[in-house]
Parts: structure tokens; sequence; C-alpha cells
């Protein structure tokens, strides 16, 4: 935005002296050419007419300007505060010298202001310059409050401009009375945009900076496939039909989940519309980006099979606390439901918020077989059963020692050829285990060095200890100062690539709400 050419106007006005007609012509059109109020551009211009009457009398005085707003009529005042005694000539009067000034003198008090009208004089060139320089400083601010003010309520919509320029792969759009910019990462890869093109784009965010606001936008944006769904379908528009997830690869394929607060229409059909004609449109705006358009239902699995479509799914293990789930599926399923380089579960994963592992009937019957064996082993180690023994209490769900030690010997007895005697010896058997564990790990953290407070944090394990004992995280202080993807695990950038980082802590299966819990149980300890 350049400097208005009325500023130069009024540098000229300044100097020959100043004329109230073609003042508020000037405050008229600087109001009009940046769409600020008008009140803004007055009080700027008695704000630089102030700086020019301190120049031209002295800034030892105090000076007030004023402009009447219907007339233009300039008026320049000398301020005086009445007071006992006189210490700063400039801004001070005394009372005597008050009442000898003035025929109402006799009204006057300490703590009174006089004003002394000065001169309308010729303010020279340099004074004149100095009052341009306020009047732009300020409009300029105004014009940037403006804008933010304008375009902050514009955040989470598509906004339309035309491309000005392009800078080191980012691209700067005209929006009008403002810019906005993509940045690199927020176009859609392979897409040619050209200056002077038109183009649409998702407000994500206005940042109001010191040097400006920043309106940032993107083409990539998950919200962005939202809002043009929302702008070509009437019955979103309406909230008829809402939105409840979108999953975007930018430029090659896309999920959004639908769904209708009327049963008697179809939301899928309602967004694809006559023939493909409403998302064929959206495809067009987004180069050819496949949509696949997923009704939503409460029934979690459901969800997941018609977000992996077109595989064909056998079966869903859901493990809600830690929000992953596992998919069984055929061997000829499987390529389907991973997709090209993983593209099909990646954006079923992001649209339903869970992580899905995809496993083949075989894969699934292995590690059931590998984790039955595991368990067969633990039982018949600690509590001296033969395999069998260990097999069948496995089969009727007890996984390990600690349920058989909570368990009630006859709901151990219900197993066939368990009597009672034999359940209470299991019991029995399982809790002097648990005792033996407990002081073999409290000597083992001991040697480890392990603090008293780490040990006593609410919700550590005793194998998570030993676990960050031999880590060197033995003090609550060293545990306060990690991160819940130091502990579960997680990925990192190296140079350019993502890694993924081993947590911890990752063996106990730990959700990232636990980890954060353990964390912020540990800072609030360490840094009350």
């Amino acid at each position: 935005m350049g400097i208005c050419p009325f500023f130069f106007r009024e540098t000229k006005m300044l100097n020959r002296g100043l004329d109230k007609s073609e003042l508020l012509r000037i405050v008229d059109a600087v109001a009009n050419e940046k769409s600020i109020d008008k009140e803004l551009v007055i009080s700027s211009m008695e704000s630089a007419i102030q700086k020019a009457a301190l120049t031209k009398f002295g800034n030892d005085n105090n000076i007030e300007v004023s402009i009447d707003r219907e007339s233009g009529e300039i008026t320049i005042n000398k301020v005086l505060e009445i007071v006992d005694k006189v210490e700063d000539p400039g801004k001070e009067i005394s009372l005597d010298d008050a009442k000898n000034n003035k025929k109402k003198g006799d009204g006057f008090k300490i703590g009174d202001k006089i004003f002394e009208e000065l001169p309308q004089v010729d303010f020279g060139r340099i004074a004149a310059q100095s009052a341009k320089q306020v009047i732009s400083f300020k409009v300029k601010e105004a014009e940037k409050n403006r804008q933010f003010e304008e375009f902050k309520d514009k955040q989470s919509q598509i906004l339309s401009g035309i491309i000005k320029r392009m800078e080191y792969g980012n691209v700067i759009v005209d929006l009008g009375r403002a810019e906005g910019v993509i940045k690199k990462d927020e176009l859609i890869p392979r897409e040619i945009l050209k200056t002077g093109d038109r183009v649409k784009a998702y407000c994500y965010e206005v940042k109001q900076e010191l040097k400006g606001h920043q309106i940032f936008l993107s083409r990539a944006h998950p919200q962005f496939l939202a809002r043009l769904f929302f702008q070509e379908v009437p019955e979103i528009y309406e909230g008829i039909i809402e939105i409840k997830s979108v999953a975007r690869d930018p430029g090659s394929r896309a999920k959004i989940c639908v769904n209708s607060k009327d049963n008697s229409i179809d939301p899928v059909g309602a967004c694809v519309g006559m023939r493909g004609s409403r998302v064929q449109t959206i495809v067009n705006e987004l180069q050819g980006e496949k949509i696949d358009i997923i009704k939503w239902t409460e029934d979690l699995p459901t969800l997941i099979s018609e977000s992996l479509s077109p595989a064909e799914i056998q079966k869903v293990l859901i493990d809600q606390e830690n929000k992953r789930i596992d998919v069984i599926l055929s061997e000829e399923n499987l390529s389907k439901a991973i997709g090209r380089r993983g593209q099909n579960v990646r954006l079923a994963s992001k649209l339903t918020d869970f992580e899905i592992d995809i496993l083949t009937d075989k894969e699934d019957s292995e590690r059931r077989q590998a984790e039955f064996k595991e368990r067969t082993e633990n039982l018949v180690k600690n509590l001296e059963v033969d395999e069998t023994l260990g097999q069948l209490l496995v089969s009727e769900g007890f996984q390990g020692i600690e349920e058989i030690s909570n368990a009630k010997p006859e709901d151990i007895a219900k197993i066939e050829a368990i009597d009672e005697e034999t359940a209470k010896e299991l019991i029995s058997r399982s809790k002097e285990n648990l005792i033996r564990e407990k002081e073999e790990v409290g000597r083992k953290l001991k040697e480890l060095g392990v603090d008293d407070e780490l040990i006593n944090l609410k919700g550590m394990t005793q194998g998570m200890l030993v676990i960050l004992g031999q880590k060197n995280i033995k003090k609550l202080s060293d545990f306060a100062e990690l991160s819940s993807d130091e502990l579960i695990g997680g990925f990192d950038e190296i140079k350019g690539k993502k890694i993924r980082i081993q947590g911890y802590l990752e063996e106990f299966s730990l959700s990232r709400q636990e980890a954060d819990q353990l964390i912020m149980a540990a800072r609030d300890i360490v840094f009350k």
C-alpha cells in the first residue's frame, strides 16, 4: 500500500498556511481511499499539526490542536495548568498571573487549565515534512488494523484472489485490500500456477504482527475440501448434512465422511450430485484429486470397513483405550486395503482417528498362536504346572498370574478337570510368585539407584521403573523433563526423512494420554 498522494498536498498546505476547506477535502479523500474512519484521519492530522507547532513554538510547551469536524477550523492552543508554585513556565502558570491575564480571572483555582490561542503561522518545510510523516504513519496503522479486523473474520473460509507473484516457491495472492500467502508446502503437489491466474484457497490463519498482518492460505488443507463441499452442496450449507471428518493426500486422493440429519436424504448421493456434477466440480478444482465419500455411522467396525473400501474386511478388533484397530482380511484383499504406498489405510486412519494395523487371516492366526504359547509358557514356568493345565487356563481367559491371584477359587474350579483344592493352590502359588517378583524388582531398583520419589509416582509400574533405571532416568526430575514421544515412541524428521523413534516404555502399550498424565504428575511435584 503506497502513501496517499493527498499527503504530499498536505505538506504543501502546511508550507503555505492552513486552509480549512482544503483540509476537509484531504480528510474525505484519505478516508475514502483507505477505507478507514474519517475521525481517525482528523485525529492523525491533529497530532501532525501539534508536532509541527511544537517544532515552531518550542517542545517545552504543552500544545493542543483541535480541528472542527464541521467547518474545518483549526485551533492551536497553549495549555497552562494553574499551580501554587511554577516550576515549568512552558506548562504552568501561577494563580495571580492567571487572574491578571484573564478578564474572568476570579473564577480560577489551583488545578484549572487556561488556554492561550496561538497564531496560525507558516510551519516551514521541515515541520511540514514531519507532519506528513505523522499522518502517513497513523493512517498506515489504521489501514493495517482495518485489514486485520476484516480478514480475521474470514478465517476458516475460502478466499479467492489473483496470483500477484511467486517468492521462493510461495505464492502471493492479491485479495483486493490485502495480500495472502500460500506457502510451498500448502500447495497441491505438481499443480502449475502462474502469475495472473485466479486461485481459490482456504484461509487457515490470520496473524497480526508488528510489520503488519499476515494472511495464510492453503490448497492442501483438509478443510479446503470440506469448504468446497460446503459451497457446492446446498444440503451441507443448510445444515441438513454435516461433514464428520476429512482426510487428504493432496492432489492424489481424499476421503470425506458425511452424515444426514434427515433420514429421507442420502448424504453420499447429495454430495455426488446428479451424474456426479457436484463432486466433479470439486475434483476439477483439486486438480483431479479422487474423492471417496463415506456415509458416517456410529458402528465403528462398519465405518472402518467402509473407510477401507474397496477391500472386503473379515474382522475388526478395536482397542478403544489406545485408539488402535486391528483389521483382519484375506490375502487377496491386502493390497486393496493398504493402497498404493499405504495411501488407503493411511487416509482411513486419519478419517477415523484410529491407528489401523492390517493383518491377513494367516498372520492373525499366527499371532494368536504365538500369544497363546507365550502366555502358556509364562504360567507353566511361574506356577510350576504342566503344559496341559497352562493351556487350559489360558484358553479360559486367564492371561497371566496376576489375574489368577485376583480370582476366587470357585471361579477357577468352574473349569473342567480343576477342583477347588487345585484352584486354591494355583492362587497361592501366583501370589507367592508376585511377592518374589516384587522383591526381586525392589532389589534391582536399589542396585540401579532409582529414587523413591520416582518409585512412588502414581501410575508407575515396577517394570517401567526398571526400564527407566536402565536408561539412566533415575530421578523424578529426570522423568519430568521427558516428552510423551520419548516414552511411547514417535517420529522425527532427520535430513528430510521421517524416522521412527522408539520409546523407553513402548513395550508397555501406554496410550499418549496415559504418558502425558504420568509426565504432568511428575512436573506438578518437581515444579510446584
